[in-house]
């Protein structure tokens, strides 16, 4: 679905993603966007923040009221405030205008690869309390981590992090989200030190903390914990 009220634009895109094997619905409105995608069935939405009747965020948050479906949102305007509070209610992906419809479409395999790994059975272990990825465990009840069975020493808070992190993998969590969900957890020791507990994080999971393969930074968004790395796949 694409809700654009760039008529021509709108058109540009439905045939460059037609070419490539998707099918295409696309509204110029707010309203008649929500009505086609409630009726319908779709794998995602490319959604314009300026829209004639009602502005994109408004129109993102309606969407996530009901759907978890991805969004990919788009703007005219560069702003970095934008972007951010695009992702906080619930936008999956932002791509600023202009932007090149191939990149428009690799962002959008790379949001519907995130849900397909999101949807996946969780690798909790209920018996042992323990997610596993790969050659990690993190095991909740003993809070310990092991890369192949050898012990990686945390602080309390890092393992806090690194569990709120673990369990929402595949997902980008802003600093404002980690704080939420690690209310209780002495939150004054995170106050503005999030990047310093990630790096210490890093360097105790890592091969190569310079260049993560687990815990990754996404720009102006926050961190997001791969479900999996090359040679390493979760289980």
């Amino acid at each position: 679905m694409i809700i654009d009220d760039d008529e021509a634009l709108a058109g540009m895109l439905s045939e460059f993603l037609e070419n490539r094997g998707l099918d295409v619905v696309a509204r110029h409105r707010a309203d008649t966007g929500l009505e086609t995608l409630a009726a319908g069935s779709f794998d995602a939405v490319i959604l314009d923040i300026m829209l004639p009747d009602l502005d994109g965020f408004e129109v993102c948050k309606r969407i996530r009221e009901r759907s978890n479906i991805p969004i990919l949102m788009l703007t005219a305007r560069g702003d970095e405030t934008d972007r951010i509070v695009g992702l906080e209610i619930g936008a999956d992906d932002y791509l600023p205008k202009p932007f090149s419809p191939a990149e428009l479409l690799a962002r959008l395999r790379a949001v519907l690869r995130r849900t397909a790994a999101s949807a996946l059975p969780s690798s909790t272990s209920a018996a042992a309390g323990s997610l596993h990825f790969g050659r990690l465990e993190i095991d909740r009840d003993a809070r310990v981590v092991t890369i192949d069975g050898e012990p990686r020493l945390l602080t309390s808070h890092q393992f806090e992090l690194l569990r709120v992190l673990a369990e929402n993998a595949g997902r980008v969590l802003s600093r404002e989200q980690l704080m939420q969900n690690l209310r209780g957890q002495s939150i004054e020791a995170f106050d503005r030190s999030i990047d310093n507990h990630v790096s210490r994080i890093r360097a105790a999971i890592e091969e190569d903390p310079k260049k993560p393969r687990r815990l990754l930074t996404v720009r102006g968004a926050g961190y997001v914990f791969a479900r999996s790395q090359d040679g390493d796949m979760e289980r």
